[in-house]
């Protein structure tokens, strides 16, 4: 059996090293980029007391002594979203995080359990104008790599091209043949009997135990997202109420949520929102997606309930939080995330 040499080899460094130059030259001018424009560079504490409630985010988990020797849990954080949230409620208007994230349960070509993540915020701005921030920051991280045309595992881009605006229920619709918003009520409740029917249709597989969330990440997973990002990136937005996760309503459209996702080269870069600041609704979505964690995985985490006290403050905004790794694979031409990161986790 043969085993690669460690990345620390000086053999193996020296192959890595241009891209990690590379790595570093596209966050200098992703820094100078926001700084033209006003933002604030913040550092926020990794270690928190909820990492994020979505279902299918998996933290690592840890504990604080305190002088008193009693033990209190912490998790690393999973994304800056809350304590960045908090800065805006504080009187924050444009900021961006660029620093370390952990998620667990994730390793493989596109992830790593711990990664960069790019993420930033418009007080008072649309989530429309973080499209164009996704992608100028796109343009400009092949710019900085001297890249013409990004390609990933038989697809391509150009990343200076104007990027495709889709909907999901069009993607759904162009890719799949199924009438997504069919199954979607229009105070956000959802139809699984429909949307299996017209899974089977299209030839995917489904199960009994299978709920409408499961049903609708496998068409996004098996159809939608290889499709996507190809010839030139792709925005993907208005996605059901039910995957809002911590986006407002449409105000087009009750049944949709104002988010999107970046893609390019079927890679999914960044995931943004219009920003929800009513509490109540918060934790009633989180609730609902930590027993969704507890059905699938036994576990649940707490609520950060000093992040839902700001929210009541907090003034309207967008955010969005980008893969900064998986933008430099695309703009180096790197085939696995750890070949961008100077240190990858053992």
């Amino acid at each position: 059996m043969i085993t690669a040499s460690p990345w620390w080899t000086p053999d193996v460094h020296a192959d890595r090293r241009p891209r990690l130059i590379q790595r570093n030259a596209i966050a200098a001018s992703m820094r100078d980029w926001f700084a033209r424009r006003d933002f604030i560079e913040v550092t926020t504490a990794a270690l928190q007391v909820s990492p994020g409630n979505e279902a299918h985010l998996s933290a690592f988990a840890t504990e604080a002594i305190g002088p008193d020797a009693v033990r209190s849990p912490l998790y690393l954080h999973t994304s800056p979203e809350f304590a960045c949230k908090k800065l805006l409620a504080a009187g924050e208007q444009r900021i961006f995080s660029l620093g370390a994230v952990w998620r667990n349960r994730e390793r493989g070509p596109l992830h790593h359990p711990e990664f960069t993540m790019l993420e930033w915020y418009r007080v008072g701005e649309t989530y429309e104008s973080l499209m164009a921030d996704c992608a100028a920051l796109l343009a400009l991280a092949a710019e900085r790599a001297g890249a013409k045309t990004f390609r990933f595992r038989g697809r391509e881009a150009d990343p200076f091209a104007e990027p495709e605006r889709l909907s999901v229920a069009e993607a759904f619709s162009r890719y799949a043949g199924i009438d997504l918003l069919a199954t979607v009520a229009a105070d956000g409740s959802t139809d699984r009997e429909t949307l299996q029917a017209a899974l089977v249709q299209a030839g995917l597989r489904t199960a009994e135990d299978d709920n409408w969330a499961d049903l609708f990440s496998r068409v996004m997973v098996e159809k939608v997202e290889p499709a996507l990002g190809q010839g030139r990136a792709t925005i993907l937005y208005g996605y059901p109420i039910s995957e809002a996760a911590l986006a407002r309503p449409s105000a087009a459209d009750p049944r949709v949520a104002e988010r999107f996702e970046f893609y390019c080269c079927g890679v999914e870069l960044a995931n943004a929102f219009g920003e929800l600041t009513d509490p109540a609704e918060q934790r009633r979505r989180f609730a609902a997606e930590m027993d969704e964690k507890e059905r699938v995985y036994g576990e649940r985490y707490p609520l950060d309930e000093d992040f839902l006290d700001a929210l009541a403050i907090m003034p309207q905004a967008s955010g969005s939080a980008l893969g900064f790794d998986r933008l430099v694979m695309l703009a180096t031409g790197a085939l696995r995330i750890d070949d961008v990161i100077w240190t990858p986790v053992a």
